[in-house]
């Protein structure tokens, strides 16, 4: 996500990810391990409570799942890790797509679906040297494959288009909390009985006696 890569991110984008920190210490860009959701998604000025409830519903409707990282892939200059299985990731975007069509992955620089679903690990070598720099990367990281993720949550982030900062995080399949009552409840008044409206009376009297 920046303009090295050809779509420049502007002040206030945001986007939904999924974090991995699973496959952390396999990364070697300047970001923790992720799933691009959605790329971007509604500027941040749009991002409304209601938005912020439609969000969460959508995601309490999806179940978590498990994410399996087991082989290696290239795009040009990137070398990643796709999911398996894909499904349940492409399921999310679908359904925030048919929510809000207008945001189109990538700015539609790879078409109106965007990439696949993957995990960077590297996206820093030029085009004559990352060949090399990611076989040897590959058989570094070969030995401790597979990586296995439960995920349960999508992440809302933001920049100013520089830095990315962590903003909401929705949960699958569990709905929000319900706030807490601003006035808090008034309990329910029993009725003194005799005896005591006689006891009550009697220390009255005494203590004006």
């Amino acid at each position: 996500m920046s303009s090295e890569d050809g779509w420049p991110d502007v002040p206030g984008d945001t986007a939904l990810t999924i974090r991995i920190p699973e496959a952390d210490s396999f990364v070697r860009a300047p970001f923790p391990a992720h799933i691009t959701v959605l790329y971007p998604f509604l500027p941040a000025a749009r991002i409304t409570p209601e938005v912020h409830a439609e969000l969460s519903a959508l995601f309490a409707a999806r179940d978590p799942f498990d994410l399996t990282f087991a082989e290696f892939r290239r795009y040009p200059g990137v070398l990643y890790l796709p999911p398996a299985p894909e499904d349940p990731v492409r399921a999310l975007t679908r359904s925030l797509r048919e929510r809000w069509p207008e945001a189109v992955p990538y700015r539609g620089v790879f078409g109106p679906e965007g990439l696949d679903p993957h995990l960077t690990l590297a996206n820093d070598e030029g085009p004559e040297t990352y060949e090399a720099a990611y076989d040897a990367l590959e058989r570094e990281l070969r030995p401790i494959l597979p990586v296995t993720a439960r995920v349960g949550s999508v992440r809302l982030i933001v920049t100013d288009g520089r830095v990315w900062e962590d903003g909401t995080v929705y949960e699958l399949g569990r709905s929000p909390a319900q706030p807490a009552p601003l006035i808090p409840p008034v309990r329910p008044v029993r009725a003194a009985s005799p005896a005591q409206l006689r006891r009550a009376e009697s220390t009255a009297l005494s203590r004006r006696s």
